[in-house]
């Protein structure tokens, strides 16, 4: 019953709007060779740079709003059953998942399908990982492994975008499946995409030469999402919550922050532009330590580093550099 009701409101929402008119990157679907749904701005932005003026690409999330709470309405579920790619990755908005397991699992590009994923377990704070920058065979089938209380994420950590070589193996796989949809376009795609590719490259070397001697190698975050960019870089997340954002922090879990805190003599705890300063804020004024805004990218806001995912990462880079005392 669920099912056919989702599917009634997606026809009256079609029949009543005419579907997705013109996509986020300017591009009408109706001028469009295909089109491409997703929920949120990093791939995005790569469905933007790969598909050039031959895709009209839909973005879900508003701007400025927590993408891991979207609620879809009835024209957004008909933009992703109308879509000739929805383009996402599991675990990190329930909604968009339901989506496309729903009303578009024939034409669902899964980015857990196309690149490793870490295990969710291996993110939560406090605890000491030394994974590298290999990204090894471990595959990303974990069952029921992740014994992570309190989020929706699954199994696995959603937040790939932030390691540049995983985000250039998606660009890859991306380019392939437009070309499939779009043969006309296979040519150009794949030169778009080795163009992301360089850009991807060039920001990767930037991490690697700026963060390899640093005074502090603890990177103290309000929730854990940048494990992808820590492990690939050789630093060490601290988060005062798991995946999840909205997971509060226990009393104990901050008293035990706060200790590693003073006991690393760490200068810096960094906040997120779309997350409540709050826990951070406690923690700084314990300890003594600065309050930084470091952007995991989930959204483009006016607290972010950059206006676009390049800039938005060397913010960061410039960010952590000075936080930890980078030469």
């Amino acid at each position: 019953m669920r099912t056919a009701a989702l599917g009634a409101a997606t026809l009256m929402m079609l029949t009543a709007c005419g579907g997705q008119e013109t996509g986020s990157n300017g591009t009408s679907a109706e001028d469009a060779q295909l089109t491409l749904v997703t929920g949120v701005y990093p791939l995005e932005w790569l469905a933007t740079e790969i598909g050039g003026d031959r895709v009209a690409v839909s973005q879900l999330t508003e701007p400025g709003a927590e993408p891991h709470d979207l609620e879809l309405t009835g024209r957004q579920i008909g933009e992703v059953s109308q879509a000739d790619i929805a383009f996402y990755v599991p675990g990190l908005q329930p909604a968009v998942d339901e989506a496309v397991e729903q009303e578009a699992s024939g034409n669902a590009l899964d980015v857990s399908e196309t690149v490793d994923l870490l295990p969710a377990e291996e993110t939560q704070g406090g605890d000491d990982h030394d994974h590298g920058h290999d990204h090894g065979d471990e595959g990303h089938d974990h069952g029921d492994e992740s014994g992570d209380e309190g989020h929706d994420h699954g199994p696995d950590d959603p937040h790939f975008w932030l390691d540049t070589e995983r985000m250039d193996e998606v660009a890859t796989a991306l380019a392939e499946r437009m070309g499939e949809v779009d043969p006309e376009g296979a040519d150009s795609y794949e030169a778009n995409a080795e163009q992301a590719s360089q850009t991807l490259t060039a920001i990767d070397e930037e991490y690697e030469q700026n963060l390899a001697s640093c005074d502090q190698r603890d990177v103290v975050v309000g929730h854990t999402a940048f494990t992808y960019l820590t492990e690939a870089h050789g630093l060490e997340q601290v988060g005062l919550s798991g995946v999840d954002p909205d997971t509060e922090p226990s009393p104990a879990q901050i008293a035990e922050i706060s200790d590693i805190v003073e006991e690393r003599d760490i200068d810096t705890i960094f906040t997120e532009p779309l997350m409540p300063a709050g826990t951070t804020d406690t923690i700084a004024g314990e300890t003594g330590a600065e309050v930084e805004v470091l952007d995991p990218l989930e959204g483009v806001t006016e607290d972010s580093p950059g206006d676009d995912y390049p800039s938005i990462m060397r913010g960061n880079l410039e960010t952590l550099t000075g936080a930890l005392g980078c030469d």
